[in-house]
């Protein structure tokens, strides 16, 4: 009799786990729902929502390419009230069930990437994100008959999933007629789904005018963008980031605003998509400014200049860009110099272009009505030596080329760099000349007022 009392006891313990475990999922189906809309599962395509070549892959990325960063404080924030319950993990903050033994996934992901690869695996290539335009922009329409458009995105071992919904989203949120070719360039990456896996994905997923470029060696961000752009043949080029999705109504207010100015360089405000989470959040007004050691900052547009008649929907005249996203005319892009070839891999190239183009007769605004969100990395992933190692480089460059005498309030951020080299700068030097530019004391006076002047220590005789 003890022994039946046992028994059933241990069985209404059972069922009422089980139960309790059931529950949470259901409710957490619930939340769910909307988030994983139509998400590739398996066998519903060649990549399924938990890619089993992705996974595998990330037990065998090369040690050469191991993070340089510790993410002991992302772990913590992706932890945090997390509870586990028989080996399942629900966490209230990121909205998400899944297996405590696929945390190393996620884990691993974020050292390598810089965001949660687990959640980008299972979000939809079509997933629908929130329409972040103000009321004035949704008011607004543009004429049929704008310039085509070429979308060039360079990459280099980027998560396929991100990639893929970065092309979708374009695909998806672009009229056909403006939208003359994508141009992805692989700048010779080293994971193998990003090959025969990727290459077959695009031939029997995506339009003719999806087109996939391999450079034969490593060449960096900048130099792989000069190479899609030679190969582009749209009017318009317009550069994204591989891991980012546009939204409604993108592209036609950035054509729209080339097309009024061929001198006029324009960025879309760029929404968040949280690296814990991947939720898309709008983002406030905002305009590019940079500091004197030459990095890029964010700064917010104050109210005041947003009551002219468009209100939240007029153009905002930005000192710089954050050189991610931006479209420009393509001759026109060439005409000033595209980028400087001299710089290595990534970095201080968006300031550099930034001045050129006040300093040389061009325009550069942010325009609110387009939005396009992108994923705001918070740890520097991969080979963080050699990123740093190039910033400060590109950065001497440009300093020397376009500072003129201010580039000592760089070094006096800078006093380490003073003696460093920077390769020859003497076709840049040539082409300010051939420009016609100005000097960077008439860019500080007319475009960035607001830029505080450090004072110099003074010189010993």
């Amino acid at each position: 009799m003890r022994n039946i009392k046992r028994f059933f006891g241990h069985g209404c313990f059972l069922t009422s786990l089980t139960w309790t475990v059931l529950f949470f999922i259901y409710l957490n189906y619930i939340e769910l729902k909307q988030l994983l809309k139509n998400v590739p599962f398996k066998r519903a395509g060649p990549h399924q929502a938990f890619p089993t070549k992705v996974s595998y892959n990330f037990s065998n990325f090369p040690k050469q390419i191991r993070p340089q960063l510790k993410t002991k404080d992302v772990k913590n924030k992706l932890d945090h009230d997390i509870k586990v319950t028989n080996n399942i993990v629900i966490s209230p903050e990121l909205d998400v069930i899944f297996y405590e033994s696929n945390r190393k996934i996620r884990d691993l992901g974020f050292e390598q990437h810089g965001f949660n690869v687990f959640i980008s695996n299972q979000l939809s290539y079509h997933r629908d994100v929130p329409d972040t335009r103000s009321i004035e922009c949704k008011a607004k329409s543009y004429p049929y008959y704008l310039p085509v458009a070429s979308i060039i995105i360079c990459f280099y071992n980027e998560v396929l999933s991100a990639l893929l919904r970065t092309v979708h989203s374009v695909i998806d949120h672009t009229p056909q007629y403006l939208l003359h070719e994508i141009i992805l360039i692989d700048d010779h990456s080293e994971f193998d789904y990003l090959k025969e896996d990727l290459r077959n994905y695009i031939k029997e997923n995506f339009p003719e005018n999806v087109k996939l470029l391999r450079n034969y060696k490593r060449e960096g961000l900048i130099r792989g963008r000069i190479i899609g752009a030679t190969n582009a043949t749209g009017k318009v080029l317009v550069f994204l980031d591989s891991h980012c999705e546009v939204n409604k109504m993108w592209l036609q207010p950035l054509l729209f605003a080339i097309q009024k100015d061929y001198s006029m360089v324009v960025s879309p405000l760029i929404d968040a998509i949280n690296a814990y989470t991947l939720k898309y959040k709008p983002s406030p007004i905002l305009r590019g400014g940079f500091t004197w050691n030459l990095h890029f900052k964010w700064e917010f547009v104050p109210p005041s200049k947003l009551l002219g008649p468009e209100g939240a929907a007029a153009p905002i005249k930005s000192p710089t860009m954050a050189g991610g996203i931006f479209a420009i005319n393509r001759r026109y892009f060439f005409e000033i110099g595209q980028y400087d070839n001299g710089m290595n891999i990534w970095g201080g190239e968006n300031l550099e272009i930034s001045f050129r183009i006040w300093m040389c007769g061009g325009k550069l605004f942010i325009i609110p009505c387009s939005r396009v969100g992108h994923i705001s990395r918070n740890v520097l992933p991969q080979k963080a030596h050699e990123i740093m190692d190039s910033l400060q480089y590109n950065s001497l460059r440009l300093a020397h080329v376009w500072l003129d005498e201010y580039k000592e309030q760089f070094f006096l951020q800078r006093p380490d760099l003073r003696s460093k080299g920077y390769g020859n700068i003497s076709e840049r030097v040539e082409l300010r000349k051939i420009l016609g530019c100005k000097s960077f004391q008439w860019y500080l006076d007319n475009i960035y007022p607001e830029l505080e002047i450090f004072p110099l220590p003074s010189k010993e005789n």
